[in-house]
């Protein structure tokens, strides 16, 4: 468990350093970004090896029909993760999207698992994309809101979150890990 919560602290510190201590990280200019990275990538292969290899123990028991809420927040999680950069009409709506289907994202995977591991992970994740988006915004200021861009833009982000959901179940499925089995009674 302890790999699992050094990777979990990790990525908050890496991603954190930009809106604590703005002047260092501007001051390093590129090896700033190239650090940030490396930390990153260093904290996505901690939390993976850590939750794998996780001691873990029952924090609560998913309510039944928790994987059919998964699944669709997971698609939700997917279409907000990509409406900044899809410049479509959700985009001018919702400040921090990206952030956003980070928390849908944790929020679906705590609906369905309650051990120990999964709560550092995920709901250490939430809580970090939530703090995340309060630095930014009393950092940014007031939101300069995007204008609304044209509705298909949404409806291609839309398919492309349904393509990747296929992608990630599949993968899911390959590592053994089914998101059709288990709490839908």
């Amino acid at each position: 468990m302890a790999l699992l919560i050094a990777g979990v602290v990790l990525w908050a510190v890496a991603h954190f350093f930009k809106r604590v201590t703005p002047g260092l990280r501007a001051s390093m200019g590129d090896k700033g970004k190239g650090l940030v990275a490396v930390l990153t990538l260093a904290s996505v292969v901690m939390m993976i090896f850590g939750y794998r290899m996780a001691d873990s123990t029952s924090v609560y028991t998913p309510l039944a029909g928790m994987g059919h809420a998964n699944n669709l927040l997971m698609v939700l999680s997917l279409f907000m993760l990509g409406a900044g950069s899809s410049r479509g009409w959700v985009a001018s709506k919702v400040r921090h999207p990206m952030m956003w289907g980070l928390v849908i994202w944790a929020v679906a995977h705590l609906l369905v698992n309650g051990d120990s591991a999964s709560v550092v992970l995920f709901g250490g994740l939430a809580v970090w994309a939530l703090i995340q988006m309060q630095l930014a915004n009393r950092g940014d200021g007031a939101w300069d809101r995007p204008e609304a861009g044209p509705f298909p833009k949404d409806v291609k982000n839309a398919l492309i979150a349904l393509v990747l959901y296929a992608l990630i179940t599949g993968v899911h499925i390959w590592l053994g890990y089914s998101p059709f089995r288990g709490t839908y009674g």
